[in-house]
């Protein structure tokens, strides 16, 4: 039996992306760990491996930020610990774009643009499809091509995009981006009835 806690990882951690990904967890019976928000992130790798694992039921919604420091920060270096954890199975990553000051960038799978297109170019933090196939630069991407994740999806800015992600209407693209990564990772198939348990939210 299968005992890994499965866990998509969103590398953004503001007030607006905790608000976005908590109603999605909220819509569709997933678990968001509202304390991994933080701009840059507070917390670290063991300390949100502890919260992921008390979580009552998958798939758990994490939230990584580095908010804009140079190299691997603190948001990076938790998602790095995360991601290799023998008792975290990652479905997948929610790459966000941002205007990096250092340009970091990563490759993905797809993007969703704003409005809720599938593209294979990269979009920017706007969620407007950009030049190049296949990348992203975001403040928190860099270690993504490090490591062993199934899919990577890219997005604008979560809970914005010119409003037509906020939290009032559901986040829409970025819910996109959960129920995607869900379906392409068989999470579905897996679980053993039609519906999620209890969906109260976060921890």
């Amino acid at each position: 039996m299968n005992t890994r806690r499965r866990v998509i990882l969103v590398t953004d951690g503001d007030e607006h992306t905790k608000r976005a990904l908590e109603q999605i967890a909220k819509e569709i019976g997933a678990r968001c760990i509202s304390k991994s928000q933080g701009n840059p992130s507070k917390l670290t790798g063991p300390e949100l491996v502890k919260l992921i694992k008390q979580a009552p039921y998958d798939p758990v919604l994490v939230m990584f930020d580095d908010s804009g420091i140079v190299g691997e920060g603190s948001g990076e270096n938790a998602l790095k610990y995360v991601a290799v954890h023998k008792d975290i199975e990652v479905l997948g990553a929610i790459a966000v774009a941002a205007k990096s000051r250092h340009e970091e960038w990563a490759r993905i799978d797809v993007s969703i643009d704003r409005d809720g297109e599938l593209t294979p170019y990269g979009v920017d933090k706007f969620g407007i499809p950009e030049l190049e196939i296949g990348r992203i630069n975001g403040d928190t991407v860099y270690c993504l091509d490090q490591l062993n994740i199934p899919i990577v999806v890219g997005i604008g800015d979560v809970g914005k995009m010119a409003r037509k992600d906020s939290y009032k209407l559901g986040a829409p693209i970025t819910k996109k981006a959960v129920e995607l990564i869900l379906e392409r990772s068989g999470f579905f198939d897996t679980k053993e009835s039609g519906k999620m348990a209890n969906p109260d939210i976060c921890k």
